[in-house]
């Protein structure tokens, strides 16, 4: 995993290619370029109180930075569309270096409340490691390491899911990527979307405390009852199953491959572990699961927990500085292929009594 980069995953996005030596430095030197936020941006986010959300905070933060869009300058400045692409790719490699200073300088001041000592850019270091280091991981380069994987699997789907269609739909109006960036942000934060690792995280702690409570072990079966336990009650098992995929999440194999490499005899881990034992064939058995494999939200929360980082609340911030790389990359294409404006289809009052044939009744 030390060979992912999140750099070399944007590149790719951008042009479907792996970039080589050379432009990896070139890309890596141009973030550091741009990673820098105006005084009054960073006193903003210094100031905010400590009880609003983060996925609140870094939505805020970059929407203050919308000021500085090379996309909205040159819309006003009515330049020809047809080089609306090349300034939607300067504010697409902004916001990109901007985004881990924005959510580092609110992780610092909402859990350790640090407003002295701004995060600042590691001109030595890449993405991944200035990300945790500003955030107050410096010393562990394994955690480092698993930051590149993370940010390099989480980094694009399409544009299928909430926060991918969002950006991609508020961009469509032609506004700038500050603001359609923002956009996909805001339904990144729902409950049903960017928190599902800690949704699986808070599962797992309630296993494993149930298990400690009851003086049981960690093996198949006592997982297997609580499995069923948590479908009796009504409710889902956190981490099973995928809207598109059949099989098990190969973002899930790959975290799981770095897991016994470097964590194997975590606890936590151990129970994931087992889990991808049992609850398969478990949840075989009910019709109702059309895929009963674990997804990528299944690990990444208890390799972030493993690691220190336990504020379950900021791990969709993390999500959403990967997910930026695939909605930034999509708004560029967008522009340059001049994608016209998304009008969702509707449906009227007529056309369901119609259908339904509601009168009748």
């Amino acid at each position: 995993t030390g060979e992912i980069q999140p750099e070399s995953m944007f590149w790719f996005l951008m042009t479907g290619k792996i970039p080589n030596n050379d432009e990896l430095l070139e890309l890596q030197n141009e973030i550091k370029k741009r990673s820098y936020l105006p005084e009054f941006v960073s006193v903003f986010l210094q100031r905010l109180p400590h009880n609003i959300h983060p996925m609140n905070a870094l939505s805020m933060g970059l929407m203050m930075c919308q000021n500085s869009s090379h996309f909205k300058k040159a819309y006003d400045n009515k330049l020809n569309k047809e080089t609306y692409w090349e300034h939607t790719y300067e504010d697409a490699l902004d916001i990109f270096a901007k985004l881990p200073l924005i959510a580092s300088i609110f992780y610092r001041k909402k859990y350790f409340n640090d407003v002295n000592d701004l995060p600042k850019y590691d001109e030595n270091k890449d993405y991944s490691e200035n990300l945790c280091c500003m955030m107050g991981y410096d010393k562990n380069t394994e955690l480092h390491d698993y930051m590149r994987l993370y940010l390099s699997i989480h980094s694009d789907h399409e544009g299928g899911n909430a926060s991918a269609h969002t950006s991609h739909l508020v961009n469509s109006t032609l506004a700038d990527p500050y603001i359609s960036i923002a956009s996909g942000i805001n339904a990144l934060s729902g409950p049903l979307h960017g928190s599902a690792n800690a949704e699986v995280l808070k599962w797992l702690l309630d296993l494993k405390r149930d298990l400690k409570e009851k003086n049981k072990e960690i093996n198949d079966e006592n997982i297997k009852e609580f499995i069923l336990q948590t479908l009796r009650s009504g409710n889902v098992v956190p981490g099973y199953g995928h809207a598109v995929l059949r099989i098990t999440d190969p973002r899930y194999d790959c975290q799981r491959d770095f897991s016994l490499k470097h964590m194997k005899h975590d606890e936590l881990f151990m129970i994931v572990d087992r889990l991808f034992q049992v609850a398969p064939e478990v949840l075989k058995n009910n019709s109702k699961i059309k895929n009963p494999y674990p997804n990528v939200d299944s690990h990444s929360g208890i390799i972030l927990w493993h690691y220190g980082i336990q504020e379950m609340e900021y791990y969709t911030v993390l999500f959403a500085i990967s997910r930026s790389m695939g909605m930034l990359s999509q708004m560029v294409w967008d522009r340059a292929l001049n994608m016209p404006i998304e009008r969702p289809k509707s449906i009227n009052s007529h056309f369901i009594n119609k259908q339904f044939n509601i009168n009748k009744l």
